[in-house]
């Protein structure tokens, strides 16, 4: 568990993204509790919200991974950036999906 709260305090600390993601979650997780949807819905809503979390965390562990082999450019550090941030846009893009169809049901 140490190991855990000590990755989300270097997550928070350096990487904007994450600061920025938290920020969405403490705005839509207490959101979705006052939204008129049923109880599995409102599951769904905070669930993919947090995916987003969990996706930015791996993302942010890739590209500290690519770094720390090497800061030169490559193609497959970069390969592997561009990838890690398209899991990223994937989640905030279920995110919406997600939210819409709760909302729209």
């Amino acid at each position: 568990m140490f190991y855990s709260v000590e990755g989300l305090k270097a997550a928070y600390k350096h990487e904007d993204a994450f600061r920025q993601e938290v920020l969405l979650a403490v705005l839509l997780i207490p959101l979705a509790f006052f939204l008129p949807a049923p109880g599995l819905g409102k599951a769904l809503m905070i669930a993919s919200v947090l995916l987003v979390l969990v996706v930015e965390l791996l993302n942010s562990a890739v590209e500290a991974t690519v770094d720390r082999i090497s800061l030169e450019h490559h193609r497959l550090a970069k390969r592997a950036k561009d990838i890690g941030s398209a899991a990223v846009m994937m989640s905030l893009a279920n995110v919406v999906v997600v939210w819409l169809l709760v909302m729209l049901d």
